[in-house]
């Protein structure tokens, strides 16, 4: 009996060593406040989303003619289906709410510079990987919207030379979507929040070998830092207390505040929607696609506008602390923001003539802001740092 037990305790060492140190002995700065909560938010919403999804997986039938019925048995028939699917689809919403507030504090306070370069880009990685989760989701309840904002998306892959007909079909599983369309979205829906998953354990990792940014973008000896629990424990449990207070409200009161009403009627593939309208965290890059009249540069333009995030570690090397310091910066930041902000707007409303001007004006706005401003700051910033060194 006493060698069953020590071998249990030899098998539980390591994850309890695992705990102790990134749940408890984890030293963080001193000086980091609720801004640097998002990140466990962003994945406790992810364990939200994959077991609520699980749940789903057992009644919903990935069929064109039984996909919408299966969801609506799973609202009206299954106990506390409507709850689980209400979380989910909530869900999905607080969750890009979280990361794109995540990302803009990284943004904010350049925590994408060495020696966090890599634990910027693989963020961003899991952000993209996100972005299509989600579209293959939205695709899943087969309703008007998803049906059509499926054909509209998978023909982007025409504008390829050559091979982009062909790689349509492909994807389509036939010369139009149907079964083999939503199988296969079905399918990879499923599986891509476990290389998610994964890859947030290697952010993790990452995270822990470089440890967290700070405000003044110091980097902080060891004295200068305290462990993760009980202090930011603490901080992280009140922040989960209160955005469940407020998603719990949008679950049992406002279920629908998100959702389009005409994705309630089932996928007709020979009546086209007067408004094609994608989820709110999609609509800024939806503008930036409409802005320009020609489809190809629009769908370039929108996948540069995506991968715009991953060119800031590239474009900025500058001293982190006398941006944030620099009155400036924060004006560019927030017009940055705001800018993002008014292209979901943009994206919301019908395609007339003052929207797509107004759509490729923000679209600049954004593109400029780390191929021009970032660049600029970055040589000044290293102006300013030579010049105080000069005088001390």
């Amino acid at each position: 009996m006493v060698h069953k037990y020590t071998n249990l305790t030899l098998f539980l060492k390591p994850l309890f060593s695992i705990i102790r140190d990134y749940l408890v002995r984890y030293p963080s700065p001193k000086n980091i406040g609720y801004m640097w909560t998002y990140g466990s938010l962003c994945g406790l919403f992810l364990v939200v989303q994959i077991v609520s999804g699980l749940f789903l997986v057992m009644f919903y039938t990935p069929h064109t003619s039984e996909a919408f019925n299966s969801l609506m048995y799973i609202m009206e028939n299954i106990n506390y289906g409507w709850l689980v699917r209400y979380i989910h689809a909530n869900g999905a919403s607080f969750f890009f709410l979280y990361i794109y507030i995540h990302m803009l504090r990284g943004i904010y306070y350049s925590s994408y510079q060495y020696p966090r370069t890599l634990l910027w880009v693989t963020g961003i990685i899991i952000y993209i990987l996100l972005m299509g989760t989600a579209f293959l989701g939205y695709v899943l309840p087969w309703g008007q919207m998803s049906y059509w904002a499926a054909t509209v998306i998978t023909n982007f892959v025409t504008i390829i030379p050559y091979v982009g007909l062909e790689l349509v079909v492909w994807i389509w599983g036939g010369y139009s979507i149907g079964n083999a369309t939503l199988n296969r979205f079905f399918c990879l829906h499923y599986l891509l929040p476990f290389v998610v998953v994964l890859l947030v354990v290697v952010h993790l990792i990452l995270l822990h070998e470089t440890s967290s940014s700070n405000e003044v973008k110091v980097q902080l000896d060891v004295d200068d830092r305290i462990s993760f629990f009980p202090y930011f424990a603490v901080k992280d449990i009140f922040a989960v207390w209160v955005v469940f207070f407020f998603f719990s409200y949008v679950v049992f009161f406002i279920p629908e505040v998100f959702n389009h009403s005409i994705n309630y009627i089932a996928a007709n593939p020979l009546v086209t929607p007067s408004h094609i309208v994608p989820e709110w965290y999609f609509l800024p890059y939806y503008a930036i696609l409409r802005s320009i009249p020609n489809k190809t540069l629009g769908v370039i333009a929108m996948i540069l506008s995506l991968l715009l995030f991953l060119f800031f570690p590239i474009f900025d090397s500058g001293i982190g602390y006398v941006r944030v310091n620099f009155s400036f910066h924060k004006f560019v930041f927030w017009l940055f923001l705001f800018n993002f902000i008014f292209l979901g707007f943009l994206g919301s409303q019908t395609a007339e003539h003052p929207t797509a001007i107004m759509g490729q004006i923000c679209t600049g706005i954004h593109v400029c802001y780390v191929f021009v401003y970032i660049t600029a700051s970055t040589s000044f910033e290293e102006n300013v740092a030579f010049d105080q060194g000069i005088k001390s």
